[in-house]
């Protein structure tokens, strides 16, 4: 996967005897998906294009043109999908592509280093980032206006203010 890529989804495995796939879309509205193709899995295949069939408990149900079985299908379970970033649509000033924040450094506000971002996570009630500290374990900081005012893509640093202890 490149630079110019985004992920924007996973397969989460098939669904029914005709080849269709569980889907997890990361877009903004998930449907968006189906069409930012072609979109390339993380196992290298890329795929011209996804049709939304239906939907699930927590995922899209969709055909893949070249998936015809539920075995190709299960085979690309747990696979990413990516996007080329220019069929994206631009993002508002305070809005982030989570591979934009990961390798940024933090600093407090103050100037002094606090570690570099290593993930973006979502475990439902908001965006985490995960911020490795050299020698120690990673820490995970909220990412909220109030705790990161400054995220500066150009010079590839973000200001934080993390709360009290938490370092």
């Amino acid at each position: 996967m490149s630079q110019n890529q985004i992920i924007v989804g996973a397969i989460a495995g098939a669904f029914g005897v005709r080849g269709e796939v569980r889907l997890k879309s990361f877009c903004a509205d998930p449907a968006d998906i189906a069409s930012y193709g072609p979109l390339t899995a993380s196992g290298g295949q890329v795929f011209a294009r996804i049709t939304l069939t239906g939907q699930t408990a927590g995922a899209l149900v969709g055909r893949i043109d070249t998936i015809t079985t539920p075995e190709q299908a299960n085979a690309l379970k747990g696979q990413t999908l990516a996007a080329d970033r220019a069929r994206l649509p631009a993002l508002a000033d305070d809005e982030f592509y989570h591979a934009d924040l990961i390798g940024l450094d933090m600093f407090d506000p103050g100037g002094t280093a606090i570690g570099r971002v290593s993930a973006v996570l979502n475990h439902g009630a908001g965006d985490l980032l995960e911020v490795q500290r050299p020698g120690a374990t990673p820490v995970l900081i909220p990412f909220t206006r109030a705790i990161v005012p400054t995220v500066d893509l150009a010079l590839r640093r973000i200001v934080a203010d993390p709360p009290e202890g938490l370092f």
